[in-house]
């Protein structure tokens, strides 16, 4: 450094010119010399000289180092040599000491040579792009001199830098790399370049984003402990920090890739007294803060609101009130974890109901609302944490109207522990705004006026709140103990808070109002107070009266004769005069604390004497200023036409409310029938698969049948041809009895059958009538509508044509089975029938079977079609708002008709287990047959006859396939 001095002093040094040759020797070697060896040995002499003699080895070798890095890049110890040199040129770090007094101007010179240096170097952005590919370099003794390096000129220059690194290709992802380097050193250092590429660079901030950094460093935390962890932890969430902040692309992405999820271990702290290092502290402060980010009150309500949600979700919401319930915690630790539960719950109705759910592990357990108010009021109670809970107290009543509730109710009569065992939080509230500590009467007013905000009717239960102030004397409403508090002169801090806390009481409450104007003391209070001349300090106290009286005059109803509007205007006039009533309500506005506490709604004071305006309030005056002013100035007939227009938009109000109501009735009414049209569709898809499956089994039933029925001819007449000459012998009569009986039974089976269908058919023409016959509301139908009940129509007509060929085919049934009888009587009386005869009777019962199952499936599928028209018949009923009454007759009647189609499916099922119970009996008489040991014989005439049977059955069965179709 002395020679830096000698050289930027202008100080002649004999020794210094000796230095200066010597590094002039060694740049010459770097640029003449052609063996490698003599230009490595050049480069480590001039990085041993970077450090003392900074200046001059940069003017001098700044030029050949860039070149050693672009011609001799295959050797990588030369490049590291390189690379360290230039660091140390660039570089501010100080290493050697100084004196005090030489400190600060030493200090300067070396930042404006670091910045000189560094404009040099990147004037060629082709020596950033360079530096960026060096950085591929695996070598450790080229890679990390290249991370340092490249730090150091985001250091000195960073959005020029920043900008070379943008617009070169693949750079952001070279420096992503290093991330997932296995050597620490380098990993570390490559988070630290990370997080001065990424600072206020939103662009580049979405590249690492997208890079995956959000997983790359979130693993690195987990592996180094979390917040147990070192430096290393601190330096990632820094840089997650420069990510997420003020970058609400990166902060969604954040969200939607879970890894909100994977914040929940960082919390995981205990109870130990002992593990508090400083290094933890600094890392759990740190994560608080990031949670902050992604809940801050300024990020867009979306976004901000599916945060809490899922910080709620994952258990992180419950893992940060343990802390905050824990014992042995770090005041700033605990002071940051409040103000984090804070912003994690604001305006989230979910998180704040289970924040009041929340109870401190003492005995008895206490809510921890109770247990913070209580830190609060208290005022050995460190600021910053008083602070705190006043915030969180104000976001768990933010847009609350239910917690809201729940502390107003705390101070009325019926709900008060008259055991006094436990202390609530209204209480704590009262005492605190009639302490002697003014900080405490100002936390408790703005607590207490922020369970008021956007709530009349807490305004109006808050009247009822009655205190006794000493023994034998009649109990006071709250409201005039606040007035009286006011008049006997207390501190400014207590009086501001007083003064904030009746302004937003009575704003929007003309009841309140009312009780106000009604003690007769408080408004030649107000007007005192504003007529006075007093000193600058008074000033506000004076604007917040000429608020309170505005807004005793905006929001008056006029129902206290004494103290109506235009009286209370003709006082300002007289007692106060309007020009110099507006400019003591300007005061308001004009104070300087007044826009520092307009900007955020944390209560983030240096010291007690700063608090004075709350956050909400300020919105209250920007919005009360002028529409007061504007009161003050109207004139009554003014008034009067104003309170016509208030009571013409009060009825309009009602007739919106009374439609809205209406209209959400509608909805609701709407979504359900859409629910049930979506139930009715995926029954019916379900419906259409069974009847697919179904139908392709038949078809498959079918061509084994006629499979069968080949093969079965074949052998019938080659058993005739042998078996001529054969006589039934020892047939019993009760077996042939039997078989007639049963066989008349399956008869008046089928009669029933048909009696049945016939019934069916019946209903099916009823619900044809009642649906053509129109009711009073269809009658007023559209055109369109009545187009749609011709489709009914239609469509009623086809099903019955349908079931009308389906009586046909019962008819065709009971025709052959009469000839299946006569043929049984023919094989009973005399014609010797052959054992092969059996599987005849087997099939064409069988195909009985068949036809009967198809028969089943047609009356589902009738089923189906019948639905369909239900549901186009609700369509209709969605459309005829007026149609109410007929849409419930046919509701009815759809009802009727699905009961007796139930009705009728279960007889059909009945019908066919008897004749799988007949045809097991025929099967039975078979198995006797074959066990008298008797072969029958069929005659020639039979053998026509089955022929014939043959025939019909193949036509049936063609007839069947065009039902199954249909």
């Amino acid at each position: 450094m002395n020679f830096l001095r000698g050289v930027m002093g202008g100080q002649s040094a004999g020794p210094q010119h000796t230095e200066a040759e010597t590094i002039q020797k060694l740049c010459d070697r770097v640029a003449s010399s052609t063996l490698l060896d003599d230009r490595r040995d050049a480069v480590r002499a001039l990085k041993s000289l970077s450090k003392k003699y900074r200046l001059e080895v940069g003017i001098q070798a700044m030029e050949h180092l860039i070149h050693v890095l672009q011609t001799d890049r295959s050797d990588s110890e030369i490049i590291g040599y390189a690379l360290d040199t230039l660091f140390n040129i660039i570089s501010n770090d100080e290493e050697e000491e100084v004196d005090d007094v030489e400190e600060e101007n030493s200090t300067r010179q070396s930042e404006d040579l670091g910045s000189q240096f560094t404009e040099i170097f990147i004037k060629q952005q082709e020596n950033v792009t360079l530096l960026l590919s060096l950085l591929e370099e695996f070598d450790f003794h080229v890679r990390w001199p290249g991370v340092k390096l490249l730090t150091s000129l985001l250091k000195q220059l960073g959005p020029q830098v920043q900008q070379i690194i943008l617009v070169s290709p693949m750079g952001v992802s070279r420096l992503m790399d290093l991330l997932a380097d296995s050597r620490e050193v380098i990993r570390n250092d490559g988070v630290l370049l990370l997080q001065a590429l990424t600072r206020s660079n939103g662009a580049i901030q979405k590249i690492v984003a997208f890079e995956n950094a959000f997983e790359r460093l979130l693993d690195i935390i987990t592996e180094e402990g979390n917040s147990d962890g070192g430096i290393v932890v601190e330096d990632c969430l820094i840089l997650l920090q420069n990510l997420l902040k003020n970058n609400n692309s990166n902060q969604n992405f954040f969200k939607e890739g879970s890894y909100i999820q994977r914040m929940k271990p960082w919390f995981e702290v205990g109870d130990e007294n002992s593990g508090w290092s400083a290094q933890k502290v600094t890392n759990l402060h740190l994560m608080l803060q990031l949670v902050r980010v992604l809940v801050s009150p300024t990020n867009p309500p979306g976004a901000t609101s599916s945060c809490q949600k899922a910080m709620f979700q994952c258990g992180l919401l419950q893992q940060l009130c343990t802390i905050l319930m824990a014992t042995g915690v770090p005041a700033d630790i605990l002071t940051e974890t409040i103000n984090t539960v804070s912003e994690v719950i604001r305006g989230c109705q979910v998180n704040q109901d289970y924040f009041a759910s929340v109870n401190a592990p003492s005995n008895p357990p206490r809510p921890a609302i109770v247990v913070l108010l209580m830190s609060m009021v208290n005022e050995r109670q460190p600021f910053v944490l008083r602070c705190a809970v006043l915030y969180c107290f104000q976001c768990f009543l933010y847009k609350n109207q239910k917690g809201q509730g729940e502390i107003v109710s705390t101070l009325l009569p019926s709900t008060i522990d008259a055991t006094g065992n436990s202390v609530s939080a209204g209480q704590l509230l009262c005492g605190g705004l009639f302490s002697t500590d003014s900080l405490s009467n100002w936390c408790a007013a703005v607590a207490l006026a922020h369970a008021l905000q956007e709530n009349a009717t807490q305004k109006e239960q808050l009247l009822r709140v009655q205190l006794a102030t000493s023994i034998g004397n009649p109990p006071v409403s709250l409201l005039q103990q606040c007035t009286n508090i006011l008049s006997q002169g207390s501190k400014i801090q207590t009086r501001v808070g007083l003064l904030m806390l009746l302004c937003t009481w009575l704003s929007n409450c003309p009841i309140a109002v009312t009780h106000f104007l009604h003690n007769s003391a408080n408004v030649p209070f107000l007007t005192g107070q504003i007529a006075e001349n007093l000193g600058e300090e008074e000033q506000l106290v004076q604007g917040l009266c000429a608020l309170l009286l505005g807004i005793s005059i905006y929001f008056n109803d006029n129902s206290l004769e004494s103290y109506m509007k235009e009286k209370l205007k003709q006082l300002i006039e007289k007692r106060i005069g309007k020009e110099n009533f507006i400019e003591k309500l300007g005061f308001i506005s004009k104070h300087e604390l007044y826009s520092r506490a307009s900007q955020k709604p944390q209560p983030n004071f240096p010291s007690p004497e700063y608090m004075i305006f709350d956050h909400e309030f300020t919105k209250l005056v920007k919005e009360l200023e002028g529409v007061i002013t504007k009161a003050i100035y109207k004139s009554s007939e003014e008034d009067k036409k104003e309170e016509e227009v208030k009571k013409t938009l009060e009825q309009h109000d009602n007739i919106v409310t009374h439609y809205k109501n209406v209209i959400r009735e509608q909805d609701l009414q709407l979504e359900e029938l859409k629910q049930q049209i979506s139930t009715l569709k995926c029954q019916n898809e379900q419906l259409q698969t069974a009847v697919t499956q179904q139908v392709s089994q038949i078809q498959q039933h079918k061509d084994q049948y006629n499979l069968l029925k080949v093969q079965l001819g074949k052998d019938n007449q080659h058993q005739v041809s042998s078996s001529d000459g054969a006589q039934m012998n020892g047939i019993q009569p009760e077996e042939i009895g039997r078989l007639r009986e049963e066989i008349e039974e399956l008869k008046s089976n089928q009669e029933l059958l048909q009696s049945q269908l016939a019934e069916k058919d019946s209903l099916i023409e009823n619900l044809k009538s009642s649906l053509t016959t129109p009711g009073t509301n269809e009658a007023t139908a559209s055109a369109g509508e009545s187009e749609q009940i011709a489709e009914l129509k239609q469509e009623l007509t086809t099903l019955k044509s349908q079931l009308i060929s389906q009586s046909g085919e019962i008819t065709k049934l009971q025709t052959e089975k009469q000839e299946l009888l006569q043929k049984t009587e023919a094989f009973a009386k005399s014609v010797p029938v052959p054992v092969e005869s059996e599987t005849v009777i087997a099939a064409k019962t069988a195909d009985v079977e068949g036809r009967l199952s198809a028969l089943l499936q047609e009356t589902e599928e009738l089923k189906n079609e019948i639905k369909a028209l239900s549901e186009e018949r609700d369509a209709i009923k969605e459309q005829l708002d007026s149609s109410n009454s007929t849409i419930a007759i046919l509701q009815n009647e759809r009802n009727k008709l699905e009961v007796d189609i139930t009705d009728s499916k279960k007889e059909q099922d009945d019908l066919l287990v008897l004749l799988a119970d007949q045809d097991q009996k025929i099967f039975s008489l078979k198995n006797k047959l074959k066990e008298f040991g008797h072969p029958i014989e069929e005659e020639d005439e039979l053998e026509s006859g089955d022929q014939d049977d043959e025939d019909v059955e193949d036509e049936d069965d063609s007839k069947d396939q065009g039902h199954i179709q249909l």
